[in-house]
């Protein structure tokens, strides 16, 4: 039996939230059970720090290689400013530098076919600057994922996912690449 967090929870909610904001709230518990005079509520708060200790810590570790949010806006507006063809080019570079065997696709729905350690992926990334992502872009992507027999559709974008857009893309191994991703590909933006 696996257990899961329920999403809303104290704790899931600061695993998802910076590191130190839990090992904020546990130098306050132990602050605090350093002012009462009482040792059971000494003990206590001790012991009700340990939980927020060990979030801080499992979460500092998800995070040590995230970028900044600083680095986020940077990259997503230097791409937001950028030509197909400059776009294009970066992201290329950025596949290719990650580990990808990068082609080109030239006349499809996808513009990229990655192969990295025997797995295919298809990305398609020309419409990275519309607002929002509807089902029909998946569509066409799943269909030339489909085409090449790869394992995962990427779909790059900037804009806002719908639900629909989320419910497709789970169904049909479809993953986005959005602001955070291409902050991580493209460091030297």
């Amino acid at each position: 039996m696996k257990l899961k967090l329920a999403q809303n929870s104290i704790f899931a909610i600061l695993l998802r939230s910076s590191w130190w904001i839990s090992a904020l709230v546990a130098l306050v518990l132990l602050a605090i059970s350093q002012a009462v005079s009482s040792p059971l509520i000494t003990t206590f708060l001790v012991f009700a720090s340990v939980p927020f200790v060990v979030i801080s810590v499992i979460a500092a570790w998800k995070q040590r290689n995230a970028p900044s949010a600083a680095r986020i806006e940077r990259t997503a507006d230097a791409v937001r400013n950028m030509s197909w063809e400059a776009f294009s080019a970066v992201l290329h570079d950025g596949f290719s530098e990650d580990g990808c065997e990068v082609t080109r696709l030239q006349g499809e729905p996808a513009d990229y076919l990655l192969r990295r350690q025997g797995r295919l992926a298809v990305v398609s990334a020309k419409r990275w600057k519309a607002s929002r992502v509807g089902v029909q872009a998946l569509r066409d992507l799943n269909a030339r994922r489909e085409a090449h027999e790869a394992h995962e559709g990427v779909y790059v974008t900037l804009g806002e996912i719908s639900e629909q857009a989320q419910a497709y893309a789970k169904a049909n191994q479809i993953r986005f690449m959005s602001e955070t991703e291409l902050a991580k590909l493209l460091p030297q933006l």
